[in-house]
């Protein structure tokens, strides 16, 4: 029982940190693409941490199952969706930034 609660403990932690350091990168990236790459990453990696710290949490129940198709979704729809933003964007014409600014 200890060893579930340190999991839940470790995954719920790490879930947090992984998601704040993707919204300090959103604010600190220079421009939309690469704010899209971090944020996209760490949110996908922030999330699932955390519903795994969840599933321990809650033992095997009919809750854990539904915690698992939303991490599913999670999966599947997180990253489609910074696609569709970065293909949205090149298509209307916002361009990559390709050489280094001086700020």
């Amino acid at each position: 029982m200890i060893l579930f609660d340190i999991l839940t403990w470790l995954f719920l932690l790490g879930g947090a940190a992984f998601s704040i350091i993707g919204g300090v990168g959103i604010v600190r990236m220079p421009e939309f693409y690469s704010r899209l790459h971090g944020g996209g990453i760490t949110d996908t990696l922030g999330a699932a941490l955390i519903i795994f710290g969840l599933m321990f949490q809650t033992g095997f129940t009919l809750a854990t199952a539904k915690l698992a198709i939303i991490l599913f979704f999670l999966f599947v729809v997180s990253p489609t969706s910074c696609h569709a933003l970065a293909k949205s964007a090149i298509m209307q014409g916002l361009d990559p930034v390709t050489e280094k600014r001086e700020d």
